[in-house]
């Protein structure tokens, strides 16, 4: 997979950038690069990357806003790159669609593995479709998960999800009724090669609630909030 492996860098910091490539070519990846948002949205939407490696701070257009329009087109895997201090932002990057960040300063080994386990999500997911039985679904009132497909469909309606928030979903529809503590999420949904905290479970289940109530309220609802513990999934039996 790493010899047609695409990864779309995209940094105002020549040197940043330079770096980051070199590590990734050693993987034989092939990278292309963006120095401002304008550039990278226009590469995201008019080319197929495999993963993009996305600043926040930069000319022109934004990271956020990058993602936010990106994610209108395509569910392409995001890495927000961001600087030490800007959680707020960081939040706001995971409400737009982002995956994983990656604070600064970094080291370049770090973004190579998270890059590799991005790559293995998506990939495992895919082989998920060729390697279960036919009719793999996940079939509740207002909510259908197809597997073979990897599409969610609520109260009739295709419902578009990033991967992580496909995973998630999936995750807590396999166990009806079983609470699970944001901890449990990162380290079952994240993989433990996710450095993240509990803020990230609660934005990509506000993202993924508020996708599933565009099309269906009932669906929504199925995803609860145990307050002081975490979540579940609860199905309504009558």
């Amino acid at each position: 997979m790493s010899e047609t492996t695409k990864v779309l860098v995209v940094d105002d910091e020549e040197r940043i950038r330079r770096l980051i490539r070199m590590y990734l070519e050693r993987e034989d990846y092939i990278v292309e690069e963006a120095q401002d948002g304008t550039e990278a949205l226009e590469k995201a939407i008019n080319d197929d990357f495999h993963v993009i490696l996305l600043d926040i701070m930069m000319p022109e257009m934004n990271g956020i806003d990058v993602c936010r329009e990106i994610r209108k087109e395509k569910e392409t895997p995001i890495i927000m790159l961001t600087a030490k201090g800007e959680e707020s932002n960081r939040v706001q990057g995971f409400e737009v669609g982002a995956d994983d960040y990656i604070v600064k300063p970094f080291s370049p080994r770090e973004v190579v593995l998270r890059v590799k386990a991005i790559l293995r999500r998506v990939s495992a997911a895919q082989f998920e479709q060729v390697a279960v039985p036919p009719k793999d679904i996940i079939a509740y009132p207002h909510l259908t998960i197809d597997h073979d497909a990897h599409r969610v469909t609520a109260d009739g309606s295709e419902v578009s999800l990033t991967p992580k928030e496909y995973e998630l979903l999936c995750f807590l529809a396999k166990s009806p009724d079983k609470v699970y503590h944001r901890e449990e999420l990162l380290k079952e949904v994240w993989h433990y090669e996710f450095f993240g905290d509990l803020r990230t479970v609660d934005t990509h289940v506000k993202r993924l609630r508020e996708k599933l109530n565009q099309v269906s309220e009932d669906a929504a609802k199925m995803i609860v909030t145990v307050w002081g513990v975490g979540y579940k999934f609860e199905v309504d039996d009558a």
